[in-house]
């Protein structure tokens, strides 16, 4: 049954909760360019990821997932239930006017004004009848929070970021702002926050070398405001559902880290910056820890669902990007025949992509498939795996069956809550979208149910790759020339949905 269809939901006779029974609290978990093989559950062998790895332990795996390439458009699709080939999906607005206006040191009434003007006319406009992910829950009458990158296409604002559906909020407005983590404040329910010890206009953006001593930047790490304040907003809203949604910026670079983990910080052979990065994994992981213990002594770990992903497929920040060795770093020859590059070749100790082809960026397994871990004690089978293809744009229809509230018609989504559940996942994708709108050409990809995949090289070069990623997730073997007839099938398909209108904005 393919996912373009318009379709609503009906309301959940007892099939989640259960009639009468307590709403489950939801967090979302949503890491910044995590590789899906730097958690020990698909891999890793190094950094140790034991809170994430517990997730798996008691809860599902998914196996075929997938996000963006870029963290905006990957951001875009999971609140708006939509794949980003849709018009609209990698709209952007500038992100260097806070930055800017901090420069010249604009005095606060004039910054909120030339701050909510540039939103205002530089945003794509809002429709009136979109709803978006936050909005599902507060239809249920959750409470929503969201903490860390706020924005959703580079630059936001209160009005945006309420229009979204949050009823409070610590983050970050702009995406540049966001690439540094000692900001001098931060934005609290439309409010600045401003930040003990810090005083870099860059927020202590650390060089892509990652050469700079442990700790510099400032004072007051932008994660550890971001944790006490989710932590906070549990303890308050411990008697009312709630739906958090925590879009860390662990553990994008430049790297920068305010102490090293003690398992790392001896480590022998790895340069400064591949300490630091580690040293930032194990921090995600641990604030992952917190966040369970703080269930378990609120006595709401056995009624919240969490979940955790990546927004887009891993990046290089602490070696050598884009470089094509002769040898690997243990001396055998590279395997790059496919002049592909891959973690597994090219000097990454840590492998972030797990041997797959490219980065972030990238239409390549390497650039998009993601995580995705989802617990719920006393419905998920513990230790379970699925290979159901899904992506970001899921969660919404997902949300909204276990809420019992009507999916909004038109939108790309499709529930999961079968798969989680352990039961015939009736409805599923005949094929998902991932767009790359860095190229005017296209550096688009569809993934097929039956594991066909295709990406869009050079459409006026009519040049498309086709893999079968059942036998080859690598993407070594392109099988293009000897299934012509299923390149044009498919082609036919991506060309089709790229720019595609949004049918859940033609409802009214």
């Amino acid at each position: 049954m393919c996912f373009m269809k318009i379709r609503m939901f009906v309301l959940l006779a007892g099939l989640a909760v259960g009639a009468g029974a307590e709403k489950p609290n939801i967090i979302l978990i949503n890491a910044d360019d995590l590789g899906i093989g730097l958690l020990g559950c698909y891999g890793q062998q190094i950094i140790k990821t034991p809170h994430i790895d517990r997730l798996a332990t008691e809860g599902m795996k998914f196996n075929r997932y997938y996000g963006g390439v870029l963290c905006a458009p990957s951001r875009w699709t999971l609140l708006t239930g939509m794949h980003d080939g849709r018009q609209g999906g990698w709209d952007f607005t500038s992100a260097g006017l806070l930055m800017k206006m901090d420069r010249e040191k604009v005095p606060e009434a004039e910054y909120m004004l030339r701050l909510n003007e540039f939103v205002e006319t530089k945003s794509t406009p809002i429709p009136e009848q979109e709803i978006f992910l936050a909005q599902v829950a507060q239809q249920a009458g959750y409470k929503t929070a969201q903490y860390g990158k706020l924005d959703s296409g580079f630059l936001t604002n209160h009005d945006r970021i309420t229009r979204f559906g949050w009823d409070e909020y610590v983050g970050y407005y702009s995406h540049q702002r966001a690439h540094g983590f000692y900001p001098p404040y931060l934005w609290k329910n439309g409010e600045k926050m401003p930040l003990a010890g810090n005083s870099r206009i860059d927020c202590g953006k650390m060089s892509e070398k990652g050469d700079e001593p442990v700790g510099s930047g400032g004072e007051t790490y932008s994660q550890n405001v971001f944790i006490e304040e989710l932590l906070t907003f549990m303890r308050v809203n411990k008697d009312n559902p709630f739906f958090i949604y925590h879009s860390t910026q662990l553990p994008h670079g430049p790297v920068a880290i305010p102490e090293f983990h003690p398992d790392y910080a001896e480590q022998k052979g790895w340069s400064l910056a591949e300490k630091k990065y580690a040293s930032m994994v194990r921090m995600l992981d641990d604030h992952v820890g917190l966040i369970m213990q703080e269930l378990k002594t609120l006595g709401l770990d056995e009624n919240t669902i969490v979940a955790f992903t990546s927004d887009n497929g891993h990046e290089l920040y602490y070696g050598p990007k884009w470089s094509f060795p002769k040898k690997r770093p243990g001396g055998e020859a590279a395997n790059l025949t496919d002049k592909k590059w891959r973690t597994s070749e090219c000097g990454d100790i840590f492998d972030g992509a797990g041997g797959r082809a490219g980065l972030k960026r990238a239409a390549y397994q390497g650039g998009m498939q993601c995580p995705l871990i989802v617990r719920w004690p006393g419905h998920i089978q513990p230790g379970s795996e699925t290979d159901l293809l899904s992506a970001h744009y899921d969660f919404m229809a997902t949300l909204a069956e276990i809420l019992a509230v009507k999916l909004p018609e038109g939108k790309d989504s499709i529930s999961y809550l079968p798969t989680l559940l352990g039961q015939p996942q009736v409805e599923e994708h005949d094929y998902i979208i991932v767009n790359n709108g860095f190229n005017k050409m296209g550096r688009a990809a569809l993934i097929g149910r039956d594991g066909w995949k295709l990406v869009e090289v050079d459409r006026e070069a009519d040049h498309f790759q086709l893999y079968n990623l059942n036998t080859d997730n690598e993407e070594r073997h392109d099988l293009a020339a000897t299934y012509p007839e299923k390149v044009s099938n498919l082609k036919a398909i991506l060309l089709r949905e790229l720019d595609s209108p949004r049918p859940d904005l033609e409802r009214l």
